[in-house]
């Protein structure tokens, strides 16, 4: 049985069971020809383009084309925004790509890791600890509190996931939903120790690459000329994680972790017929999840240097759904593009005027009909998630093949 996507000619059928028509149709899209492209390469060239394609994005705010620059903010602080969201987008995935479970409050674990890095670092906080030991110096307080932003916020899916992920579909929404509602009015009204509305400043930063015509640092708001700005700096830091997080979600979609993510999200109950133990395997997606989204926020807080509770509002988790079903659900590098359109539209329209409307303001309404498009002629997304074998995946190919050649001598 085929997915959507996954061969260029599909046969028209009618709903409730009736039987198809005969009809093909061609599915044409710009994802497919790359997409079987690419699952067609070995692990080895995989590898070399992987390198090569992202050492050439490395250096894409250097070496910008003039008709990918954005003229109305640094294309540097547009990369940099970019690697932010794309890391959110792969947690994102690990949760309703791979697993198959609707959370429309991921924000909340972005909020999570900015403000634990703000707590622990901005001068307003009651719990400011920079400086107090070497861990916590003034050149590595933020690095030091990645880590623990990333531990904080998968803490944080522990204690939401165990009591809410037996539950299903819209009721599992609905409490995701929520949780990132609390977490924002938490922010806005704990007022002794998140400052309230009013936010927390001046929060630690990388000291890193300090001399006379740079006091603080390459890192800081300060370097804000030529192209290697401190956006540049900052999508280049991003650009690290990403693929260091890519590398330990696409070890885990290889292993029985992710083998038993994709028999839940196909069918939950026959997984847990199958002896999948359903409930363990949906908790460390959620954790692992929240984990990733948490380190994006603790990016986010050491960029900006400021985090207010209005930056963690309903509407940005939907962007990062949006990021997802737009690249394709379950696809890493699908998602990663997606987050890119996600990112570079609203900044390449920004201060571009059509009839007295300024274009970038309305990056909603874009998006909007662009899912409604999406969902009419390609559901699964620009570059669907193609299933594989996992496992024994050349001996079963070997096998299937070898069957075909005796049917055919036959």
């Amino acid at each position: 049985m085929t997915r959507p996507g996954d061969e260029e000619t599909t046969t028209d059928a009618t709903t409730d069971g009736e039987a198809p028509t005969g009809r093909t149709s061609r599915l044409l899209a710009p994802g497919d020809g790359l997409r079987s492209w690419w699952s067609g390469l070995g692990r080895t060239h995989k590898w070399a383009f992987g390198v090569v394609g992202f050492g050439l994005l490395a250096l894409l705010p250097l070496y910008t084309p003039p008709f990918l620059d954005t003229p109305g903010i640094s294309f540097g602080g547009t990369m940099a925004q970019f690697a932010m969201i794309a890391i959110i987008a792969i947690g994102l995935n690990v949760v309703v790509g791979q697993t198959g479970l609707l959370d429309l409050g991921y924000v909340g674990f972005y909020a999570v890791g900015a403000y634990t890095v703000a707590l622990l670092t901005s001068p307003d906080s009651p719990w400011n600890v920079m400086g107090t030991s070497a861990f916590f110096s003034s050149d590595w307080a933020w690095l030091s509190c990645v880590p623990l932003a990333m531990a904080v916020t998968a803490l944080a899916g522990l204690i939401l996931g165990t009591p809410t992920l037996r539950l299903r579909g819209d009721y599992l929404a609905i409490v995701t939903l929520g949780f990132g509602e609390i977490i924002r009015l938490l922010a806005d009204n704990l007022a002794d120790v998140t400052n309230g509305p009013r936010g927390l400043n001046q929060i630690a930063y990388p000291h890193v690459g300090e001399k006379e015509g740079l006091p603080n640092g390459v890192f800081s708001n300060g370097n804000s000329a030529g192209d290697a700005n401190y956006g540049t700096w900052w999508f280049w830091l991003g650009l690290l994680f990403m693929v260091g997080i890519l590398l330990l979600v696409g070890n885990l979609e290889r292993s029985r972790v992710g083998r038993a993510w994709v028999a839940i999200r196909e069918d939950e109950d026959a997984a847990e017929v199958m002896g999948v133990n359903t409930f363990r395997f949906k908790l460390w997606a959620f954790v692992i999840g929240a984990a990733i989204g948490g380190l994006s926020g603790a990016l986010y807080a050491g960029q900006v240097q400021y985090v207010a509770p209005p930056t963690f509002n309903i509407i940005n988790s939907m962007l990062f759904l949006c990021a997802v079903v737009l690249g394709g659900q379950g696809n890493k590098l699908g998602v990663i593009f997606g987050a890119f359109i996600i990112v570079y539209l609203p900044n390449r329209l920004l201060g571009v005027e059509f009839m007295g409307i300024n274009l970038g303001d309305l990056k909603y309404l874009f998006f909007g009909l662009a899912l409604v498009v999406l969902m009419v002629f390609r559901p699964q997304g620009l570059f669907p998630v193609r299933q594989q074998l996992l496992a024994y995946g050349k001996s079963a190919k070997k096998l299937l093949r070898s069957a075909d050649d005796s049917k055919a001598a036959a």
